[in-house]
């Protein structure tokens, strides 16, 4: 599939919600305070772009490629991740809500997380080395079969996870957060 190409643009308040989003290749350019909500981004490529304050709530991703892509104060929640097209995956999330979002069996190793909720995140069978969850609240968030080596959850709270069901060797976690590890173990804990 051909698609035009859309080179260093900006895009402000736009809603996709009432607009028709093009389907495009979208090199270099910035999406701030844009409503995706449950717009089709099916089959678009974003290389290197940023998205600031947009809203991405159950956006369709399947085959949407993200390389190089940023984003920041975002809602992105329910979506599903594992959709989109893996080659040169890659992307950052600074202060962005993620919740009830899916990241299953989807190789994102290096990713960053920074101040983002993310209550409620599959990261099953996800391989997620050196992947920086920076002051991060991962309540309920799924850990099983993941490979987390060498992950930093030295600031992360709230989440549980299981050392025997995950592949942790050399991840990063703060004696504050021990619990996190310890809780299926049924361990009380006194501080």
């Amino acid at each position: 599939m051909n698609l035009p190409l859309i080179y260093e643009q900006d895009f402000n308040t736009r809603d996709y919600t009432t607009l028709p989003f093009a389907k495009a290749e979208y090199t270099d350019c910035t999406f701030t305070d844009c409503n995706f909500e449950s717009t089709d981004l099916s089959n678009v490529i974003f290389l290197e772009c940023y998205f600031i304050g947009c809203n991405f709530s159950n956006a369709n991703v399947m085959h949407t490629t993200f390389n190089a892509a940023q984003f920041k104060d975002c809602k992105i929640l329910g979506v599903l991740f594992q959709n989109c097209n893996t080659f040169l995956l890659s992307f950052n999330f600074t202060n962005c809500t993620l919740n009830l979002s899916s990241f299953y069996q989807l190789k994102i190793n290096h990713t960053k997380f920074n101040s983002c909720i993310m209550h409620q995140v599959d990261f099953t069978e996800c391989k997620a080395k050196q992947v920086v969850f920076n002051n991060c609240d991962l309540k309920q968030s799924i850990f099983e079969s993941t490979n987390i080596e060498q992950a930093d959850f030295s600031t992360a709270y709230n989440f549980t996870l299981n050392p025997a069901a995950n592949q942790v060797k050399q991840a990063t976690f703060s004696k504050e957060n021990l619990s996190g590890l310890l809780y299926s173990y049924n361990i009380k804990i006194k501080g």
